[in-house]
């Protein structure tokens, strides 16, 4: 089994899983903005994520020899775990809500914003448990300013997205448009975000007509809609991130003393199996029950319908393969420098704010105060990553 033992090879880990874990989000959006049924590109995406455990369990949990204290990953799936296995399947329980509540916050409040306060509020609850329960290998005098930073984060996402959306209804306003009247859905002909509109002359970013040709495409209908539910659906989102590498720590490193004498813990690759699976399991059964009884707008759909529905197919299956990988990359790094550390990938609204910006237009042509307010939350992003991973440990066997 390979194990990162070096402080320099846990942040690699976490750097790779930063982007990763900050581009699959943007991916999913772009389908939603295309006007494909989040139910479907949900199901596409939680297949190729647990495929994705699965590869890193086989591998990277079977390469060297097994030894009693510390067996591969196959060895220890007879073993009588079941406690840990618990902890591990509930993180997967609380990750599959987090995740399918962010993809409609997405469409409420833009990729950037929702990014930023799940992120945020996972680090100041999440981190702060983490911390304890690592038996306080990080240093505590530079992980919780990194933690007020996101704190900071938090109320200035808050402010971003107000003052953004007080813009665009502006801009709506002065072309005289009622938010409740744009609910035409138009088929999928180009992207308006490359610049594609096979329906009438290109739209630029940030115009009036920009965001009325969004909201007909788009599969979520938004307008007219309070801005209180988008941050609503992005605060329980962060609650549920904030618990699931608490829970993944608990199964690798049973702190509550759960395991009989003599069993060893579960392995990271133990434990994100069976974490996977948990998440695969709840999304189906989410996921079926909302083709059927669709929530906040989306479309209603059917199975049949789902599995005949192959316009995105390969990029909802490519963001799941990331998003897999992102996940086994935090956690590999977070067992070799302790997982307060590795909650510095909650950093990844750098990412998904740059891939917001460059393909949705997301702040085009908005006002000075949006702008300065995106800068100064961008700007405590930076400052938090680089505080919690300096403040990464080792932890001790």
């Amino acid at each position: 089994m390979y194990l990162v033992e070096r402080k320099g090879g846990a942040i690699a880990c976490m750097l790779l899983a930063l982007f990763f874990l900050g581009t699959w989000p943007a991916i999913l959006n772009l389908l939603e903005r295309r006007g494909r049924p989040p139910q479907h590109t949900y199901l596409d995406y939680t297949i190729t994520n647990l495929l994705a455990a699965v590869f890193i369990a086989l591998t990277f949990g079977q390469i060297g020899s097994s030894t009693p204290e510390m067996p591969n990953f196959l060895t220890q799936l007879s073993q009588e775990n079941w406690p840990c296995v618990l902890f591990a399947m509930a993180g997967g329980v609380v990750l599959c809500l987090g995740n399918l509540s962010t993809q409609y916050a997405w469409a409420f409040v833009g990729l950037s914003v929702a990014e930023v306060i799940t992120a945020s509020s996972t680090v100041v609850i999440g981190t702060t448990l983490n911390y304890f329960l690592d038996d306080k290998i990080n240093r505590a005098e530079i992980l919780f300013p990194g933690v007020g930073c996101f704190l900071i984060a938090v109320c200035l996402a808050s402010a971003v997205h107000s003052s953004n959306a007080a813009d665009n209804e502006s801009k709506l306003k002065a072309q005289g448009v009622d938010t409740c009247m744009v609910k035409e859905t138009l088929p999928y002909k180009g992207d308006l975000e490359l610049g594609s509109n096979s329906t009438g002359p290109k739209v630029k970013f940030g115009t009036a007509e920009f965001l009325m040709e969004v909201e007909k495409r788009r599969s979520i209908k938004v307008f007219g809609k309070s801005t209180l539910t988008g941050l609503a659906i992005s605060f329980f989102a962060g609650g549920c991130f904030s618990l699931f590498t608490p829970a993944f720590n608990l199964a690798t490193n049973d702190q509550w003393k759960t395991l009989k004498e003599g069993v060893p813990h579960l392995v990271v690759y133990t434990a994100f199996f069976y974490f996977s699976v948990s998440c695969f399991v709840l999304a189906l059964i989410l996921n079926i029950t909302f083709l059927y009884r669709p929530v906040l707008n989306s479309p209603k759909s059917s199975l049949r319908a789902y599995l005949s529905d192959w316009n995105g197919r390969g990029w909802a299956l490519f963001a799941g393969l990331l998003c897999g990988f992102g996940n086994g990359l935090q956690f590999m790094g977070g067992q070799a420098a302790g997982y307060a550390a590795a909650d510095s990938v909650q950093a990844l609204p750098l990412v998904s704010t740059f891939w917001g910006i460059l393909l949705f237009g997301e702040y085009r042509k908005s006002s000075r105060r949006t702008y300065i307010l995106l800068g100064s939350m961008l700007f405590m992003f930076i400052a938090a990553v680089g505080v919690l991973m300096a403040s990464s440990g080792h932890r001790k066997d």
